[in-house]
């Protein structure tokens, strides 16, 4: 298996976006893994160049958008033990009552797309990356009802933001959907008061021996630790009675995928799980999932077809008891499944052979279709085999 370290995580970045590396993330001036500094907004109010939009949602809702700071205390960081408990940064995407109103959301601050940037190259502005358009409105009042949650773990090394633009077609289409940062799990998390935490984990697992599984049952910790504070008796967000407690799912992206069949075995209120184009770290127990459904979902390559060098993917998908589903999308590479192809063309790198329309297209609607299946009891016949709409998606052990 491939191990994920700050290195390896640095290079998939350069490879799936065609550049080199620029080297590590700034170092911490005191705190392991933090960065001192007034914060900073995230986006500029001259424009120094032309900002990337976002691909539109394609759901009917408009979008609301808040971001909680959360610090369980209950746990010692297992990166930095003298923090002061774990932090956690939640961005929720949700149904909002209706468009306008509100400023439009930012996408990342400037130093957190700074740190980013700076592991893509030279030709990669963290500036003009910060200020990617989103279409999502800061606390807009949300729609009335009660909706699905869904969490959404990143990959190793990038932040929550990197998965925004399946956040809001999610939220568009009726979910509520929380993105989780993991402290010192990315090159750059901005925390309130300034500091930005960077990837201690990084070299821990590089320069550490640290096994990633330490990732994954940390981040199965964190997402608990989110469900409390979302559905619990003294919920950390106001508007937290929109949560339907009976209709949650996770999916992640890299090593937030594998975390998702983590968290399902850790916690059974996480009702389904998607895995995309992660290496799992943990073997399921004996019992698997209990019967609950999860999607594998990845490149159609030597990696992840079955037999391919990822193996993981096999065994996992022998210990899976319940509805399942490995599908592999040609021409994607590892990050078609997050914003990355729309960053690789907004700053000109070469291009994967899938394209970034049908990359977003892809994972939104197979993403989405899941979901509604699972956790809205909706018929998506999609997931049912082969359709001429998607040629570039293929079913494994049909």
């Amino acid at each position: 298996m491939t191990r994920i370290t700050r290195a390896a995580a640095a290079a998939v970045l350069a490879c799936s976006l065609a550049l080199p590396t620029a080297g590590a993330a700034t170092a911490a001036s005191s705190v392991p893994g933090a960065t001192a500094g007034s914060p900073a907004p995230a986006v500029s109010s001259v424009p120094s160049a032309r900002a990337a939009v976002l691909p539109a949602p394609t759901g009917p809702y408009a979008i609301g958008s808040t971001v909680l700071p959360l610090v369980d205390r209950s746990r010692t960081d297992p990166w930095v033990p003298t923090a002061d408990g774990r932090a956690l940064m939640v961005t929720l995407h949700y149904p909002a009552a209706r468009s306008g109103g509100g400023r439009i959301a930012p996408y990342a601050t400037r130093e957190e797309a700074r740190l980013l940037a700076a592991q893509l190259g030279p030709g990669v502005s963290g500036d003009v990356l910060a200020r990617t358009r989103t279409h999502s409105r800061t606390d807009a009042r949300p729609a009335p009802g009660r909706r699905p949650l869904v969490l959404l773990s990143p990959g190793f090394g990038v932040s929550r933001w990197t998965l925004t633009h399946l956040a809001e077609d999610l939220a568009s289409r009726g979910y509520v959907v929380a993105s989780v940062d993991h402290a010192y799990e990315s090159y750059g998390i901005s925390l309130p008061g300034g500091r930005t935490l960077t990837c201690v984990a990084c070299t821990a697992l590089d320069e550490g021996g640290v096994h990633g599984s330490v990732v994954t049952s940390t981040r199965a910790a964190d997402m608990r630790y989110v469900l409390d504070r979302l559905t619990g008796a003294r919920p950390a967000w106001k508007y937290a009675d929109v949560i339907d407690r009976s209709r949650i799912g996770m999916a992640g992206h890299s090593i937030g995928g594998a975390s998702a069949a983590t968290a399902m075995a850790a916690d059974r209120r996480i009702d389904a799980g998607i895995d995309m184009d992660g290496a799992f770290w943990e073997e399921l127990p004996a019992e698997g999932l209990r019967g609950r459904p999860f999607m594998m979902l990845g490149t159609h390559d030597e990696m992840h077809l079955p037999g391919g060098t990822d193996t993981t993917w096999d065994r996992t998908w022998s210990a899976l008891d319940g509805w399942k589903r490995w599908i592999t999308v040609a021409g994607s590479e590892h990050f078609t499944f997050s914003d990355g192809p729309v960053i690789a063309r907004h700053f000109g790198l070469p291009q994967p052979e899938l394209p970034t329309e049908r990359a977003v297209a892809v994972t939104r609607t197979y993403v989405a279709a899941f979901f509604d299946r699972h956790l809205l009891g909706l018929p998506r016949p999609l997931l049912d085999g082969p359709s001429p709409e998607n040629p570039e998606v293929h079913f494994q052990h049909p």
